[in-house]
């Protein structure tokens, strides 16, 4: 996307709400004379008022690669290495909240608040190391004096002006509903705040913030195209236009928005109702309905990728840095190629004993990983015992398993290592050489075996592998710069899109066989959807008898679909499950093996003594359902209040 390197003069009235950002707006604005224009240049036509519009699209965070190590998974599905003290997955664990704020995050690990704003915030790498909280209230100041400069645009077609505002809108909304998830009810930013005037903006109720966010959606829904390949504009720009904010985008957002503002936590905090809220769920419903209609119709292109090419929601390799997502993805940011793909994401996973980089490691915790049932469909109901109705084997504990448990989690006895392993010169006895190289080709996570590392390797008896080949180590160095891999967690795909409706039909309508009047499958059948792509048996029909039954079995559902990408957190969050047992707990599974060992086919390993251990418990209470807002800004006005408990 062309970035248009001269900045508005309109930009001098810079009201956002953090004192931190007022410097940032000094420094943007500390620019030459020449590189100054009129409001009457820059929003006179389409090209220009589109490169100031696309400056929106760098404050979209890239989560999944802002540092060196990076944390985005805070419920009770991930836990680091113990070289780690800084992180903010290791703050919540400790109930330190604050820690989102840069102050309190040690060396700018985070991706909610960088705290340098001081530095110009569109250098030359665009959208590296940006943060969510500075970025929304930067980008909703721009959204701001775009929407007013609208009239400005006479040389243009309808259109295009459409094109404009449509993304503007969904910004707006956007901005506020990534704030929302975290803070709750905030000001709604919907005209340019006076510099010279005092801030009395309050915050508003999260419902009362929904609405304004779902017209802004519901409008920019109408505005957009579903392919901006189909538009006049977009024909100057074919094969560049697929970031470009359309109608999927905004109508996923849209259903997304209402069904957070109905989910348990959000209605509790307007209406002390600690249920769904039915009418913002079948608002929700009926969005997703369209979206999906427009989807499996054919009218948009976005589709279910085939399970055998399931990495590349998440990851590329060899492809050219091509951006993941494929046909999948409905909503990401802008990239950098070179210089914002995977250099530390790749190495964050595996033990040290086979990579290298950050002795950080971001680790699956076992109570999470028990979440992936069998193949047949049905959960596992305790590890340690044997089930006759699902088929689970505490002695064959990998075996039979929901085939995405072998697409994310690294288990014992995988073959991890295809290339040669050297062995150092000074290993002569025969035995001693086999062990050097079996503790590494095969995941050896048996208890205390050369992957348990707690400092830098496996606590927890697994290892993630989702966003990473197997062959991301110091042998087969996938990570490697000729490799080209690349690795980007989309924030919205369609598969979400799926899980989503049927929450949101289920409990708008109380059944599990509910549905929007606007879309052919009902909530089960949409959960049917997922589970055939990564072919497991459909939801069984003990879970459909009443919509709690169905509840907790999409919700695991979406645990394991969804495992890893972000989501855990705010589900619990707004499930009123964060500080519920056994969600509080964080867990390692032990076990010993038996038997000959079988290299070519780990899930015929068998095992035993396996148990889990709990590695901690999050003593969390009612006040860890928010963050905390930061002082400097909750001091600047009243209206502007500190979340309860804070």
């Amino acid at each position: 996307m062309k970035q248009y390197s001269k900045y508005i003069k309109i930009l001098l009235s810079c009201g956002m709400l953090s004192s931190s950002t007022m410097i940032s707006c000094e420094k943007y604005l500390d620019k030459e004379e020449q590189s100054i224009i009129s409001e009457e240049e820059a929003f006179k036509n389409f090209n220009n008022f589109q490169g100031y519009t696309e400056e929106l699209y760098h404050c979209i965070v890239n989560f999944s690669n802002l540092y060196w190590t990076n944390s985005w998974n805070w419920g009770e599905d991930e836990i680091t290495s113990t070289a780690s003290d800084y992180h903010f997955i290791h703050k919540i664990d400790n109930g330190n909240f604050w820690g989102w704020q840069a102050q309190h995050d040690g060396w700018g690990s985070g991706w909610m608040e960088q705290g340098d704003f001081a530095t110009p915030f569109f250098p030359d790498d665009r959208n590296i190391n940006k943060d969510l909280w500075n970025a929304a209230w930067f980008g909703l100041r721009k959204i701001s004096i775009g929407l007013a400069n609208m009239d400005k645009m006479n040389e243009a077609t309808q259109e295009e002006r459409d094109l404009i505002k449509g993304q503007l809108l969904f910004f707006r909304g956007w901005f506020h509903h990534r704030l929302m998830e975290y803070f709750g009810g905030m000001p709604y930013i919907n005209y340019v705040l006076p510099s010279d005037e005092k801030l009395t903006l309050p915050r508003l109720s999260y419902h009362e913030c929904a609405d304004l966010a779902a017209t802004d959606f519901r409008e920019a829904a109408n505005l957009l195209p579903i392919n901006w390949d189909d538009t006049n504009p977009g024909k100057r720009t074919l094969g560049k236009n697929a970031l470009r904010i359309n109608k999927i985008m905004a109508l996923g957002y849209l259903g997304k928005n209402y069904l957070w503002a109905g989910s348990p936590l959000m209605n509790f905090s307007v209406t002390g109702s600690r249920t769904y809220h039915t009418d913002y769920c079948k608002k929700a419903a009926e969005a997703f309905g369209e979206l999906l209609t427009l989807t499996e119709s054919g009218q948009a292109p976005h589709k279910l990728v085939e399970f055998e090419n399931y990495h590349l929601n998440f990851y590329t390799i060899s492809e050219n840095w091509a951006l993941p997502g494929s046909t999948e993805a409905i909503f990401r940011g802008p990239y950098n190629a070179g210089n914002n793909t995977h250099y530390g994401t790749s190495k964050q996973y595996m033990p040290s004993i086979i990579t290298e980089g950050d002795a950080i490691k971001f680790l699956p915790t076992s109570n999470y990983v028990n979440y992936y049932g069998m193949a047949n469909g049905l959960p596992i109901k305790d590890i340690t015992l044997a089930d006759a109705e699902s088929g689970y084997d505490p002695q064959y504990p990998w075996k039979g398993r929901d085939p995405r448990f072998y697409h994310d989690i690294l288990f014992d006895g995988l073959t991890v290592i295809k290339a040669t392993i050297p062995i150092p010169d000074n290993i002569t006895k025969e035995e001693d050489r086999i062990k050097y190289e079996n503790d590494r080709r095969y995941a050896q996570l048996y208890s205390n075996g050369s992957y348990r590392n707690i400092q830098n390797g496996s606590r927890t008896g697994y290892v993630l592998r989702k966003f990473i080949p197997l062959t991301t180590n110091i042998y087969d160095r996938a990570y490697d710069y000729g490799s080209n891999m690349h690795i980007y967690v989309p924030y919205m795909r369609l598969a979400d899109v799926y899980l989503m409706y049927a929450e949101a039909s289920s409990m708008g309508y109380g059944t599990a066989t509910g549905k929007a009047p606007n879309y052919t499958k009902n909530a089960v059948e949409a959960v049917n959807t997922i589970r055939d792509r990564a072919g497991v048996e459909a939801v069984n029909s003990k879970f459909l008898g009443s919509p709690e039954a169905f509840l907790g079995e999409l919700r695991r559902e979406r645990a394991v679909e969804l495992a890893y990408e972000g989501h855990r957190f705010n589900d619990l969050r707004r499930w009123l499950l964060l500080t519920e047992s056994p969600y509080t707990v964080k867990t390692a599974i032990q076990f010993d093996r038996a038997g000959t060992f079988n290299a070519s086919d780990p899930t015929e390993n068998r095992v035993v003594n396996i148990r889990e251990t709990v590695l901690l418990e999050r003593k969390f209470t009612s006040k860890h359902y928010w963050l905390p807002l930061k002082v400097a800004d909750v001091s600047m006005y009243p209206e502007f209040s500190q979340n309860p408990g804070w």
